[in-house]
């Protein structure tokens, strides 16, 4: 079997080469589906709707023609918002979504580029059915609601279910059927405000045999399999809504560390209510958290563990019952301090004599439980009329305590500490000493000497230095200054991304720096941790230089021996931006040298007449201070890759039953751009093995830019696939390659010999819409076709007679115009020869084909039905074969025509709008036969009994004139 195979691949031969046919053409587009889909089905205006049931696979594929093969990218819009899902774009031909979800739903665009003319862009809107399980709520008239909560009262009983499409209810009693006007005391309605989403049961002045199973059943009318689902309710005397109680404290305060136990239990409810914990905000729950029925525990509670927390209790009777606690987790956090000097003195100093006043500032949870206390030198300190202290109000937070000195003396001066705990004791308390004495002194801020302004290169790491003198040393806080200069964002944010960065050092350090981070930067005392006077600051000024940047950093470009041409290197920023130089090299060979003028921002190298010795890599080195930018240019003589064509018309043939072959076309991307094309290397081999065959394909002249090339690929193995490589050879050597894969399908008819076609597949047999009329024939069934504004015309089933069939039909509303022409154009056949032999020369007749189908035009406004003969040969001609006008009535009929083709042919079935919106024109069973049309047989038994009656009429009367 290898040697046979070996055999054949080494007979395929050049049947053809070039072809001066200029074969560039725009892209086209067409989404067929090819996945589970419930119904296609096509709306007014050509909008295309695909109906998929939840979990099913989606399967969309974009058919595409155009030269050179369009590029393809599938994106989605749902619902007036953007569902992307990472722009949701896929650049395949097939667009494969496994179990879709409700949300996945929405309308999906196949967008084909290929650089000429406009894209080409068609959208499917993809509709997803589903159906949850219903929900009954029960609730009771608010005016009404008394101590007996169900006696002699009005129900209501509300069914939910979320569907698509619109879900139907139907109620029912036990076993009864309710149904509105069954039951006087029983109303059944739907609000306008839920659009037919709930189903309402009213029960008025509830009765005795109203106490009952109630079951709502859901339905879709079972759209794409989907099955009725059920919900059920006992309806009793016991019936009512929940109520709960919390068996805790509220606020609940706890100590870190320790073991939180949340306890809901429901006091009342029937049915039994469900208990839930949740937080307010949607936040989640603490992940080591415990919840067990109605009781939470949260093991080892830490302070970001504290807020509220909700129990809520629901029966589906009533509204839900919730109750809310707080857990307030003991801490202390942020302890500060700051000194004021006496207010009434324009001096920032403290001076015996005068008034000074330490502050301690710390946040509490509780904030009730906050205490603070002072010492002097390690001994409590109490306030006195010359030590006054003060605290805020237990329920401002952060708590704040205020030591006055009043008339500060020698012997005043000491370290004083501020301590701060909680009065449980659970927590650690937070000591703050300051010393107050002669060396206690406001900050100054000053920058070392040489530092204020700073240059660093891209990629260092900067210090940035505050040098803070004075006692005690405060906080020094960062920020950037606003600047409009370009090295600046626009936000001034620090490099960490925040607005303002601490220091307890005085320096910033900037890993890494960036251009980005240039600018000005800001150091001030903060009043924390120091004096409260008015801050002190300094400016520093960074300055980041940077290589160039330059462009192109890598280009390709091709050329042909002998030919001049110019390389260019820009540069479009550098820092610093003087004393810049530059370098051109072919490899390492150096070529040039020379310094940018301040005018300039580029350089170029020129090339007068390439030789062999000028291919290679060219760079250009722009260089400063900071290093070098590069622009490297790859000059090479290979060819471009040949671009396939894969728009030709019968390219797959079949002459012998095993064998198959394949007519490649391609053309050449920008043959003039190197030298001429010797030959192309073809390579094959079959899809699933490893080896290749090769052989060359010489080339003669020179090959024209759009000039369609031919090959004939014979003794393919059927039903075999193959991988086919190309590749441009010139003196330079081989160029790019490309590569196609080659898939056998049965032709639609290789040599015609029958053809049908009932349009039931979504490929219509390959028949395809003329691109030059006015609009286009519709694929419909008679069960999807909307005729709510033309009921008039238009067939109510397919030509057999059944609803679930398809045809093809032209839609003749608006916005068509009278004379609008739609063209439907049957796949392109070969005509099966026969030749004759005779004793002077062989006579080839061309053969006899009937074509059929069935026609349907019903409607006061029917325009016409014409029939086309298009003959491809040298040239491409239309003859009309067939034409029909006017009402035919309500009712499929059948039509038949010779035609007698001389070449590759198509049928060409042309829609004429006419007067009206009631001029639907519909065709079916397209059929092609070899020989002469036969007459059709009769459609039933009557027909049958009137031939027979004629035909016995006719003998008898003949018989009587005989024996005359």
């Amino acid at each position: 079997k290898r040697c046979f195979f070996v055999f054949l691949l080494l007979q395929l031969v050049l049947q053809g080469s070039a072809t001066c046919v200029v074969s560039t053409a725009p892209p086209t587009v067409r989404i067929v589906h090819s996945g589970q889909a419930c119904n296609v089905e096509e709306e007014r205006y050509s909008e295309r709707v695909s109906t998929i049931r939840e979990g099913d696979t989606l399967e969309l594929q974009c058919l595409v023609t155009g030269h050179p093969h369009p590029q393809i990218r599938w994106t989605k819009t749902a619902g007036g918002a953007s569902d992307r899902q990472g722009d949701s774009s896929l650049r395949n031909e097939t667009l494969r979504i496994e179990s879709i979800s409700r949300h996945q739903g929405g309308r999906y665009y196949c967008k084909a580029e290929n650089g000429l003319g406009s894209p080409a862009i068609r959208s499917i809107r993809v509709d997803v059915y589903y159906l949850d399980d219903p929900v009954i709520t029960v609730h009771q008239s608010v005016g009404e609601a008394k101590e007996q909560f169900y006696f002699e009262r009005t129900v209501f009983l509300r069914c939910v279910a979320n569907s698509n499409p619109p879900v139907h209810y139907t109620w029912r009693r036990g076993k009864e059927v309710l149904s509105q006007g069954s039951d006087s005391g029983v109303e059944i309605y739907e609000p306008f405000f839920t659009q037919g989403e709930t189903k309402i049961l009213k029960l008025k002045n509830l009765r005795p045999q109203d106490y009952a199973d109630y079951t709502c059943i859901s339905s879709v009318r079972n759209v794409c399999s989907i099955e009725d689902k059920t919900a059920h309710f006992s309806l009793s005397n016991r019936t009512a809504p929940p109520s709960i109680k919390l068996l805790l404290d509220d606020p609940l305060v706890v100590n870190p560390g320790e073991t939180v136990t949340l306890v809901c239990v429901a006091s009342g409810g029937d049915p039994p209510p469900t208990l839930t914990w949740v937080r307010p905000g949607g936040e989640e729950l603490p992940k080591r958290c415990v919840v067990n029925r109605g009781t939470l525990t949260v093991p080892m509670v830490t302070v970001d563990d504290g807020g509220a927390y909700s129990c809520v209790a629901s029966n589906n009777v009533g509204n839900p019952a919730k109750k809310s606690t707080t857990i307030l987790v003991r801490g202390l956090r942020k302890g500060r301090f700051w000194i004021t000097p006496d207010p009434y003195h324009n001096d920032d100093n403290i001076q015996i004599g005068r008034e000074v006043k330490i502050s301690c500032q710390v946040e509490a949870t509780p904030p009730e439980e906050l205490q603070f206390g002072w010492l002097k030198n390690g001994r409590p300190l109490r306030s006195s009329e010359r030590m006054v202290i003060t605290h805020t109000d237990t329920d401002v937070s952060p708590g704040t305590t205020n030591l006055d000195i009043i008339d500060l003396k020698f012997t005043d001066f000491g370290t004083y500490t501020c301590v701060a705990s909680l009065r449980n004791r659970g927590t650690p308390e937070i000591s703050i000493d300051v010393n107050i004495s002669s060396t206690t002194v406001p900050p100054e801020l000053t920058v070392p000497r040489g530092r204020s302004h700073l240059i660093a290169q891209e990629g260092d790491t900067v210090d940035l230095q505050c040098l803070v003198s004075g006692k005690p040393k405060p906080i020094i806080l960062w920020s950037r200054v606003e600047d409009s200069g370009p090295a600046v964002a626009a936000t001034a944010l620090m490099p960490d991304g925040s607005a303002q960065m601490e220091s307890y050092d005085g320096v910033l350090r900037i890993n890494n720096v960036t251009r980005e981070m240039g600018g000005t930067y800001r150091c001030q005392t903060s009043q924390y941790n120091g004096f409260n006077v008015k801050p002190r600051e300094a400016l520093i000024q960074l300055v980041v230089q940077f290589p160039p940047v330059v462009e192109p950093e890598f280009t390709e470009i091709r050329q042909a021996l002998g030919r001049a041409f110019s390389l260019t290197c820009r540069l479009l920023r550098a820092h610093p931006a003087r004393l810049l130089r530059y370098e051109w090299k072919l490899g390492s060979r150096l070529l040039t040298v020379g310094q940018f003028s301040e005018q300039k921002d580029d350089t170029t190298y020129h090339i007068r007449a390439l030789n062999r010795e000028g291919y290679g890599e060219y760079t250009c080195d722009i260089t400063n201070e900071a290093g070098a930018g590069r622009c490297t240019f790859l000059v090479t003589g290979k060819a471009y890759a040949p671009e396939f064509y894969y728009d030709t018309y019968g390219a797959l043939w079949q002459n012998r039953p095993r064998v198959y072959g394949f007519k490649l076309q391609w053309t050449q991307m920008e043959p003039g751009a190197v030298d001429r094309i010797l030959a192309y290397r073809l390579g094959i081999r079959q899809v699933g093995q490893s080896r290749w065959w090769e052989q060359e394909i010489p080339m003669e002249g020179n090959i024209q830019k759009g000039e369609l090339l031919t090959y004939n690929l014979t003794e393919l193995i059927r039903p075999e696939s193959y991988l086919v490589r190309l590749t441009p050879i010139t003196r330079y050597g081989e160029g790019d390659a490309t590569e196609r894969i080659i898939t056998y399908s049965a032709p639609v008819n290789p040599h015609l010999r029958e053809f049908r076609c009932g349009f039931e597949d979504e490929a219509l047999c390959l028949f395809s819409q003329d691109k030059t009329d006015e609009f286009d024939w519709t694929r419909h069934s008679a069960a999807t076709r909307d005729t709510k504004y033309t009921p008039n015309t238009g067939p109510s089933s397919d030509h057999t007679g059944s609803k679930q069939g398809f045809y093809m039909y032209i839609e003749t509303s608006r916005p068509r115009l009278e004379g609008d022409k739609a063209r439907l154009l049957s796949p392109t056949f070969n005509i099966n020869s026969k030749t004759s032999s005779s004793s002077s020369a062989a006579v080839t007749n061309s053969p006899t084909y009937c074509f059929a189908f069935f026609y349907h035009m019903y409607g006061k406004h029917i325009g016409a039905l014409n029939v086309f003969l298009r003959q491809k040969g040298q040239t491409v001609t239309d003859t009309s074969v067939w034409s029909l006008s006017g009402n035919q009535g309500n009712s499929w009929s059948q039509a038949m025509v010779n035609i007698h083709p001389t070449t590759a042919f198509q049928m060409v079935m042309e829609g004429v709008r006419g007067s009206g919106i009631e001029g639907d024109i519909a065709i079916d069973n397209v059929t092609i036969e070899e020989g002469e049309c036969k007459e059709p047989p009769p459609k039933n038994l009557g027909e049958s009994l009137t031939h027979i009656w004629q035909l016995w009429l006719t003998l008898s009367l003949a018989l009587i004139g005989r024996q005359r």
